[in-house]
């Protein structure tokens, strides 16, 4: 019986270890996505309506909008990233700006951010593209 409950003691101690390097692997490469093409027949108020759908629907809240720039903040939980959404008559580019608690570094000139982040970005492509076809 004593044997049974030590061994229970140091599972954890010795799953640890693992979880810690696990964890080490939510980080993936910071890409900033390829541009978006817009086509010919989109103007440019379209364009922005299509760009601010996108991001409120995904839960991005628009910290400042100038014309050909759109700042936005996401928030969920404990994390925060803000992107930079630059566009123009021909393309839109979403390019990260800063961020807190996604474990973002530089590593050997190659940027990391925690992986929720890569796909936060590629359903805000997602979204602005399909926005663009929709709007053909």
């Amino acid at each position: 019986m004593l044997r049974s409950h030590a061994r229970r003691l140091w599972w954890p101690l010795l799953l640890a270890p693992a979880l810690v390097l696990l964890m080490g692997f939510r980080q993936a490469p910071l890409v900033d996505p390829q541009p978006i093409a817009v086509p010919a027949n989109v103007t440019l108020p379209q364009l922005e309506h299509i760009i601010g759908s996108a991001l409120t629907s995904r839960g991005w809240r628009i910290v400042k909008h100038v014309p050909g720039e759109v700042d936005a903040v996401y928030d969920p939980r404990h994390f925060s990233v803000t992107i930079a959404v630059h566009y123009d008559a021909r393309q839109v580019q979403i390019n990260y700006v800063t961020s807190s608690n996604l474990r973002y570094e530089v590593k050997n000139g190659v940027r990391y951010i925690h992986k929720n982040y890569v796909s936060w970005i590629k359903n805000l492509v997602t979204d602005i593209s399909n926005g663009l076809m929709m709007a053909r």
